[in-house]
């Protein structure tokens, strides 16, 4: 693989765009933990960029919202100032999407122009590219839902928005990764098997994840380690079929969601031991399990810590924001062990 001054230029651009889409998806966490996703009713792509600047512009922006579901059924003693509130969460994250769009699009016209994308990279800043703008329009159409007659965006649509920014800062990282690799690291066969296990846990963990905000499974069961009186729920499915449960029933929701994070440790524990067992290990290797270990942890504690505050504002987006850190450790051991390694 290359190294030289043009790989690293992308690659610390790319790296700077990862960390752009991680704030991303932490003010998109706070902005449904304060719900106010549903107080921009207007889509504007272009003009939406501009808030309301005077105050008759802040009241016909306030009419639009009066005649969402929102405003007629939890929020009718809103008054303007309140709504304001709300409204700039929204608006700073629609921002700071089209601000990342901006950020992704003249950078890659510049090195583009100037010869300095490295080979066979350009068809995938053209795919970031678009994976971006698909972003954008699958955004508003979670929005649309809440809009018709409840105000609660649908938990798919949440869901799939949510996993769409992960796959963006997930592929800007991994080529990022690319554009920097110098050398080769030694590992084993076990070790690459777990940590491709542990991906698929970390993955389902965080789909999951999306489906507890989305049908606010977060609050239905504030203790630990017990849900209510039992470890498990008796309204695991709630008369519901199992497989209808695991996407649409709260209860399990949240269920899987410990059970997910109780395997994921026991699975980076378990990588932890083998790794440090194996003498055929390199210790970078070595150095990104442990740090995935410690990350995993902490991201634990954190979620018991917010279910039993139940799910204060500040604590729901640490724990947004730590899934995404743990994806991203996660990614850089795999990147180790990717290319031409050493297998024993």
């Amino acid at each position: 693989m290359f190294f030289n001054k043009d790989a690293k230029a992308v690659a610390n651009w790319l790296f700077f765009i990862t960390f752009m889409v991680f704030a991303m998806v932490v003010v998109g966490g706070a902005t449904r933990l304060t719900e106010s996703g549903l107080s921009m009713v207007n889509w504007n792509p272009i003009m939406g960029a501009i808030p309301p600047l005077t105050d008759a512009a802040w009241m016909a922006e306030f009419a639009d919202y009066q005649q969402s579901p929102q405003y007629k059924l939890t929020n009718m003693h809103m008054n303007i100032e309140e709504f304001k509130g709300i409204f700039w969460w929204e608006w700073a994250h629609r921002l700071l999407g089209r601000i990342i769009g901006f950020v992704f699009f003249i950078p890659m016209v510049w090195f583009w122009m100037r010869g300095r994308i490295p080979n066979g990279y350009k068809p995938k800043l053209v795919f970031l590219f678009i994976l971006g703008g698909l972003q954008g329009l699958l955004g508003w159409y979670m929005v649309m839902s809440g809009l018709v007659d409840e105000p609660a965006v649908s938990h798919y649509r949440l869901t799939a928005h949510l996993s769409l920014a992960l796959i963006i800062m997930s592929y800007a990282f991994w080529q990022a990764l690319n554009l920097l690799r110098k050398s080769t690291f030694q590992t084993t066969k076990a070790v690459k098997r777990l940590t491709g296990i542990i991906a698929l846990v970390v993955i389902l963990q965080l789909i999951m994840g999306g489906l507890v905000a989305g049908l606010k499974a977060g609050y239905i069961f504030n203790t630990w380690p017990l849900m209510g009186d039992s470890f498990i729920p008796a309204q695991l499915f709630g008369g519901e079929p199992w497989y209808s449960a695991i996407l649409n029933n709260a209860t399990t929701v949240q269920f899987d969601h410990r059970i997910g994070a109780y395997l994921l440790v026991i699975l980076t524990l378990w990588l932890a031991y083998i790794a440090y067992k194996s003498k055929y290990i390199s210790p970078s290797i070595r150095g990104s399990v442990a740090t995935l270990n410690v990350i995993v942890w902490a991201q634990v504690i954190v979620g018991i810590i917010m279910l039993l505050k139940e799910v204060p504002v500040s604590w729901g987006t640490f724990h947004q924001g730590g899934g995404v850190i743990v994806l991203l450790s996660l990614l850089y051991l795999m990147h180790l062990q990717s290319g031409k390694t050493h297998v024993h």
